[in-house]
């Protein structure tokens, strides 16, 4: 069999594994609705075009998918999935008899929302759970009822008839609804399987040669045991389970030039780590990413930790414009933060409530407006990572230095060029530099506390905009519709009704932001902690307890074991906040340690977990055990990112360079998240483009040339031994007699002088193999 024949049928075994797409909307359709078009419909439309309305103006209602679909007096407003044929979207383009709005045209961005919607066949949540309560009415005291924000205890163990195979009390609890289901557990996976599983899965990287013999030798009682407690230790443990953090906190190293950047990013993505490798309590993990500097017992070092809002998404706000028009932006600023801090660690999708009262959950646009305060009342600026009285001479100096590097600037565009105060200027600086302690100090993307107030520049709207910033917290105005240029009553700063267990109080120490985290932490704990705990379970068994991590609310999926879910969320308080302790639990339990071989006709979907999921690599464990491999990666935990195509970047994926507006394409290519928003969990694809950058692309070709090179150095004249050491090295195990027989002839069939080329070749074919891109 030729290569290329070989390399076609992997490619195809790939691209084919493609499945159908599901037609009905899952929760992050209506999710898109409800924050992209519900709000914009409510802006531009709701006045003249829904049930609130003086008069419907057309007939026309469009707060109803019903009503969208029956039209008014034109006819029907959208076909789902058709926008040419919408007359809603024909409308926006102001090119035919009906332009809408009236008033003018929308934005671009608006209409590509809204065309993307109908292209995405018009998700609409349905009716029949939406809420026709005036705004302002919620039964907060019914809404407590709901299962997510009960409060967490530790369950009564079930009682089962197989008392032989649970190994850790998570056992007990899956194995109640197999045996209600008529199913049985599948076999323990074999040594080689779940090490390979558990290396990857605590670290990122698989299991070196050495590491799986030791363990395949290792005939004591606690042999599994010691390989988990030594990848818990494991510096990598950080790095696996920090990149995973940081999808939530749509991490960037870098944004567009045009856009004001603070800071070291990479200080943030490293204190990650760190906290993770430290099994920092979960509670104080979430305390000092929104408010370490309001701590008593922080350092300067700490600060790194304000990354989570200091990295935050900002907008160009171009100051010629309107302050009516700046103020939209700087609202969506704090939009987008309210957004990413309620759904990373409650689970809740507070930034719905930005026009209208939550449609399902019990979130009142005045909660949104007391959170959105507490991101008003403080700004995004770069801190130190000195003490103050360190950092005030480097304040000075590097004021000095601009100064004079403006005059050498001034000098340079001088003609000719006055050589002798140019060299002057530098050598004054060089010498600024190099007699200021600390002046090369990092400083952390971070925040100050300051509200930001948009005003007019002049008396008239078209005579510009200016930035206020002052260092008194502030509290909103509830914005009508979400209009920031429309105000209603004033809102205190303070937490969410639903989670307080009486009227919450304001806040009251500075913004908030140490009060806010406080209250995620303690009067709102249970929610918290199931949602962390859901997050690492998901990581491990590749679904959810609840399949919507970011939405535990009314339009998220229910708990597949909610006695589980609690019972792990009440013990996970108990013990501490403890992240380690709880992946210890899971991966000792039996359930993890199933192989993935098993099948179940009742339970396709595996939600009972009668069996382990086979997982597909995300792309950095991917490219990580190629370095690895092939004997390059370098495992210095920590520092600068570097650029992914950088041909000398043999670093983890997660230290290449993160740019939010310019994606690398072989990051794009293979799912990696979008860094501008929060990213809920992967979403695993496979595509025709991932299996030509397989075949084609320079990471593949480079590996394959580099593992052919330490291949011959380790056993220059023996392909045997080769072809097992690559097996090893990509699969962990041996090759079978068939597999080492179809490498040996395809080798000997080339021509002496064509070896290197050959064996470059034949390790390109293992590397894209989907034994190697997948786990067990």
């Amino acid at each position: 069999m030729s290569l290329m024949r070989i390399a076609s049928l992997l490619v195809l075994a790939m691209v084919s594994s493609t499945v159908a797409e599901d037609s009905k909307f899952n929760a992050s359709d209506f999710e898109y609705f409800e924050k992209n078009i519900r709000p914009l419909l409510s802006r531009r439309c709701y006045s003249c075009h829904s049930g609130k309305a003086k008069t419907v103006h057309g007939s026309l209602r469009l707060d109803t998918l019903t009503d969208l679909k029956r039209g008014g007096d034109s006819g029907p407003a959208l076909v789902p999935g058709d926008a040419s044929k919408s007359l809603l979207i024909e409308t926006l383009h102001y090119d035919g008899d009906i332009q809408m709005p009236p008033k003018g045209k929308l934005p671009e961005t608006e209409i590509a929302a809204l065309t993307e919607w109908v292209k995405r066949g018009a998700p609409f949540p349905p009716e029949r759970e939406t809420s026709d309560r005036p705004d302002g009415e919620i039964d907060f005291q019914a809404g407590r009822r709901f299962w997510s924000f009960q409060p967490v205890a530790q369950q009564t163990l079930p009682i089962v008839n197989d008392t032989l195979w649970p190994r850790q009390r998570i056992d007990y609890f899956l194995l109640e609804m197999m045996e209600q289901d008529n199913l049985h557990p599948s076999d323990v996976a074999d040594r080689r399987t779940l090490l390979r599983r558990l290396s990857f899965d605590l670290t990122g990287l698989p299991p070196t040669p050495e590491e799986l013999d030791r363990f395949l030798n290792d005939e004591s009682e606690h042999a599994y045991e010691t390989q988990v407690d030594r990848l818990l230790q494991s510096p990598h443990f950080g790095e696996r389970w920090g990149r995973l953090w940081l999808d939530f906190a749509r991490y960037t190293d870098t944004t567009a030039k045009w856009l004001y950047s603070t800071g070291q990013a990479h200080l943030y993505r490293d204190w990650v780590v760190q906290a993770f490798n430290d099994d920092m309590p979960y509670d104080d993990f979430v305390r000092r990413q929104l408010a370490t500097d309001m701590m008593k017992d922080t350092s300067p070092a700490d600060v790194s930790a304000l990354g989570f809002l200091g990295l935050s998404p900002n907008y160009w706000k171009e100051l010629k414009l309107p302050a009516e028009i700046i103020k939209v932006i700087v609202a969506d600023e704090w939009e987008e933060r309210v957004d990413v801090v309620s759904r990373t660690f409650l689970g809740l999708t507070v930034a719905c409530a930005r026009c209208h009262d939550h449609k399902f959950d019990p979130i009142g646009t005045k909660d949104y407006y007391a959170m959105a305060g507490v991101f008003a009342s403080c700004r995004i600026s770069e801190r130190p990572t000195i003490t103050e009285q360190l950092y005030m001479p480097v304040k000075a100096a590097r004021a000095d230095v601009e100064k004079l590097e403006k005059q050498l600037a001034a000098l340079r565009k001088k003609k000719p060029v006055p050589d002798d105060q140019v060299k002057e200027i530098v050598s004054r600086i060089s010498q600024v530099k190099s007699s200021t302690p600390h002046y090369d100090a990092p400083m952390a993307s971070a925040l100050i506390e300051e509200s930001l107030f948009v005003e007019r520049a002049g008396k008239r709207a078209d005579e510009g905009t200016k930035l206020d910033y002052r260092g008194e917290p502030r509290d909103l105005n509830v914005f009508i519709r979400g209009n920031p240029n429309r105000l209603g009553e004033v809102v205190p700063r303070r937490f969410l009704q639903v989670l307080s267990p009486t009227d919450p109080q304001p806040f009251t120490n500075g913004s908030g932001r140490l009060e806010l985290a406080e209250s995620i932490v303690g009067p709102a704990a249970a929610l918290t902690a199931r949602v962390i705990v859901n997050r690492i379970w998901a990581a491990h068994f590749g679904r959810g307890l609840v399949a919507t991590p970011s939405n535990f609310g009314q339009q998220g999926e229910p708990p597949t074991h909610p006695k589980l879910l609690d019972d792990l969320a009440a013990r996970f308080i108990a013990t501490g906040w403890s992240l380690k302790t709880l992946h210890r639990e899971i991966v000792l339990s039996a359930a993890y340690r199933q192989s993935s071989s098993g099948v179940s006709s009742s339970d396709s979907g595996n939600k009972l977990l009668a069996r382990m999921t086979r997982r597909r690599l995300d792309v950095e464990s991917w490219r990580d055990a190629m370095l690895q491999a092939s004997g390059q990666l370098d495992p210095t935990v920590g520092g600068p990112s570097i650029a992914l195509n950088d041909p000398k970047n043999v670093r983890r994926t997660i230290y290449a360079t993160i740019h939010r507006r310019e994606m690398s394409t072989m990051l794009l290519t293979h799912d990696f998240p979008d860094p501008t928003s929060h990213s809920p969990q992967r979403v695993s694809t496979t595509t025709s483009l991932q299996g030509l950058y397989a075949l084609n692309g320079p990471l593949l070709e480079n590996q394959a040339t580099v593992l052919a090179a330490r291949l011959a150095d380790e056993f220059p004249n023996d392909d045997s031994k080769r072809i097992a050491r690559a097996y090893s090295l990509l699969y962990s195990r041996q090759p079978r007699p068939a597999e080492l027989e179809l490498g040996l002839q395809y080798l000997a069939a080339c021509e002496e002088g064509e070896r290197p080329a050959t064996w470059q070749q034949y390790a390109h074919v293992l590397l894209v193999a989907n034994e190697f891109l997948f786990v067990d």
